[in-house]
């Protein structure tokens, strides 16, 4: 018998040494989204820390811990059916896409409207009530798509969101504040890719924090500091250190359907986002072995995001990237319900408060670059190597919608727009702001589409290669890919285009067209 495996009879083990692993890793990558949308809703948004400490932020904390303790359950049962010791739950937080998005498209555009922070607010929950109902109707869909989708089209777009929204910022940061952020990288780095073992089995992600603490802090007995840390800011923020239960806020909930148009314009697509986003990370954690049902994630994500909204949290939960990364440090059952218990103290305590003057972010960082690294890989580490061409594909509509962002936001910074500079003096200087918006417009589903086209056609399969094409056409048509909103013939051009190449494909295949005996393997010589 295999010593990865028990028989189905005997208890699964709630803790194992690599959760402390996992632990240290996850929940630090959790403490950098709970750091960073407290910030957003305090210097973005400027709601009062009333608010934000008082309310949504233990509405957040009750989400996040129902969400981590039911997925501990789900894996703790997939153990016991199957009898494995190295099943892995799945990791789960606010989704961060929709964190930059309910802030930015839906609570900051009413703050500016109202000048009234709890109509913002409002707007948020509102937002999140919403979407809490697609992801659960979204269960029951999700198991078909999956089926019919192959695995190089599901991991190739998760792979794009991984590079580009997951790598990308981390490493910049990383190389602003390089004392610190190479150091803690290098210390992750040699444990997580290199095996090394630190003393005591001290866990990297730990042994990284506390290295990049005592650079930044140590910096300040020098009269400088890097990393931004300030005594001052520190003993300020044991102000908001006390303790707050969640409220039910479900008055303020349907207060904020007065701003139902706004709201539905983002709603829908990004439901359609969260489905095929779970998809794509439950396919990531049956590529490591372990095997969730889609419909039970939708269902559970819609589920607690509902009791969060209903409570006060303005911010959706999600199945998070980077299954495979925590189950290769060690990660098993008990790291994902420690996490819950850790949000819950950080967010009733009003500890976040006290952390974001405490840790540099900049130490945390190099965790969120190992897992885009991680996941990234994955794509090309699991599937034929023959779809690689296909994975690479997928990646191209998030790179435009990655550049598309740090142009829009060059642009704002100087007071200015696309619009107002004029498509053909941005193109003139080599940036083709158009092709990065059509492209770069609902990126996670053209990257699916466009990937699951290559495949069927490096299969010889035209006829499956038609469908997708022909889903492509119909999704365009009504703006869920290459187009900034939901509507009625949103951008007709790239929906015909998509419709000619199904029709291409399909007469391909009714005549019998294969110009190729065998698939190519490598790029033709010269």
């Amino acid at each position: 018998m295999s010593t990865a495996a028990t028989t189905t009879t005997s208890k699964p083990v709630l803790w194992s040494p690599g959760d402390w692993n996992a632990f240290f890793g996850f929940g630090t990558n959790i403490l950098v989204n709970m750091l960073t949308l407290t910030a957003l809703l305090r210097f973005v948004l400027k709601m009062p820390d009333s608010l934000v400490f008082g309310r949504i932020l233990p509405a957040l904390g009750l989400m996040m811990f129902l969400s981590t303790m039911y997925y501990a359950w789900l894996a703790y049962r997939l153990a016991q059916k199957t009898g494995r010791t190295d099943v892995c739950a799945l990791p789960s937080g606010v989704s961060v896409p929709h964190m930059f998005i309910v802030t930015f498209v839906i609570m900051l555009p009413i703050l500016l409207k109202t000048s009234d922070p709890i109509k913002a607010w409002e707007a948020g929950l509102t937002w999140v009530f919403i979407q809490s109902f697609i992801l659960m109707l979204g269960g029951f869909i999700a198991p078909i798509i999956q089926r019919i989708t192959p695995r190089a089209a599901l991991l190739g777009t998760l792979a794009g969101v991984s590079v580009a929204f997951i790598s990308m910022r981390p490493a910049f940061e990383m190389f602003m504040t390089p004392v610190i952020g190479l150091t803690c990288f290098a210390i992750i780095l040699a444990s997580w890719f290199g095996g090394v073992k630190y003393p005591k089995g001290i866990p990297a992600g730990l042994i990284a924090i506390a290295v990049g603490a005592v650079i930044a802090w140590g910096s300040t007995l020098f009269g400088f500091s890097i990393g931004g840390m300030s005594l001052a800011k520190l003993t300020g923020s044991f102000s908001n250190i006390g303790f707050s239960l969640p409220i039910p806020a479900i008055g303020h909930v349907f207060s904020g359907f007065e701003f139902i148009g706004i709201i539905l314009v983002t709603a829908i697509p990004f439901g359609v986002y969260d489905l095929v986003e779970a998809m794509d990370n439950v396919e990531s954690a049956e590529a490591a072995g372990d095997h969730y049902p889609t419909n039970r994630v939708l269902t559970a994500d819609g589920v607690v995001s509902l009791i969060g909204a209903l409570m006060g949290n303005p911010f959706i939960n999600a199945v998070y990237i980077g299954h495979p990364g925590w189950k290769a440090m060690g990660g098993r059952i008990g790291y994902s319900a420690a996490t819950g218990f850790m949000v819950i103290v950080l967010a009733w305590f009003g500890v976040i408060s006290l952390l974001l003057n405490l840790i540099p972010v900049v130490a945390i960082l190099p965790i969120l670059l190992y897992i885009g690294m991680l996941v990234g890989a994955q794509a090309f580490q699991t599937t034929p190597a023959s779809h690689a061409p296909a994975i690479v594909l997928a990646l191209t509509p998030h790179l435009a919608a990655w550049g598309k962002t740090l142009v829009d936001g060059a642009l704002t910074a100087a007071g200015t727009s696309a619009a107002a500079v004029g498509m053909d003096k941005l193109g003139a200087t080599g940036v083709l702001y158009q092709g990065l918006a059509v492209l770069g417009e609902g990126s996670i589903l053209s990257g699916l589409v466009l990937a699951a086209m290559a495949v069927f056609v490096i299969e010889r399969d035209f006829v499956k290669a038609a469908a997708f094409a022909a889903a492509g056409a119909v999704l365009t048509f009504f703006g869920f890919m290459h187009g900034p909103a939901v509507g009625i013939g949103v951008t007709p051009g790239v929906a015909l285009a998509y419709a000619l190449v199904a029709v291409g494909f399909f007469a391909y295949a009714r005549s019998g067209a294969m110009v190729a005996v065998s698939k190519p393997t490598a790029v033709p010589a010269e």
